[in-house]
């Protein structure tokens, strides 16, 4: 280890007999089969390497021309840039040219009809306890 070494996050050696820490778990299967159905069932989609952290492996976010958008990991970028040809989609290095603007509309949306949800239940609550202060009680 050099001088400054120890100053370095999660590069400390790893001792006989003692296992290193992982926070996540390795691309599967499952999870390049979901991005190839995911490529195939919608129009214009784009994959956004992501590079890999001290808690997750590379992944890839594929995302349809609307916006509509999946993560899932890969495990290295020249596996994710293999599927991009398999499935015959553009791929981008996130770190380089960010997110598209559709995904940013279609992240603002969602967040828009979550809470739309969220005040129809708020008002069928409301509704619901009026109802039942109505409600004579029997006797």
């Amino acid at each position: 280890m050099g001088v400054f070494g120890w100053l370095r996050p999660g590069r400390r050696r790893v001792r006989e007999g003692e296992r290193r820490q992982v926070l996540d778990r390795e691309a599967t299967r499952d999870d390049l089969d979901h991005l190839r159905v995911f490529a195939r069932a919608r129009r214009g989609v784009e994959f956004y390497t992501e590079p890999e952290t001290t808690a997750t492996d590379t992944t890839v976010v594929a995302v349809a021309v609307d916006g509509e958008w999946t993560r899932r990991r890969v495990g290295t970028p020249r596996a994710a840039a293999k599927l991009a040809r398999k499935v015959g989609v553009p791929i981008y290095d996130v770190t380089v040219v960010g997110y598209p603007e559709s995904m940013r509309r279609w992240n603002a949306q969602a967040k828009a009809d979550r809470e739309a949800l969220q005040g129809l239940d708020a008002l069928d609550a409301l509704d619901a306890a009026e109802r039942s202060d109505r409600e004579e009680p029997p006797g």
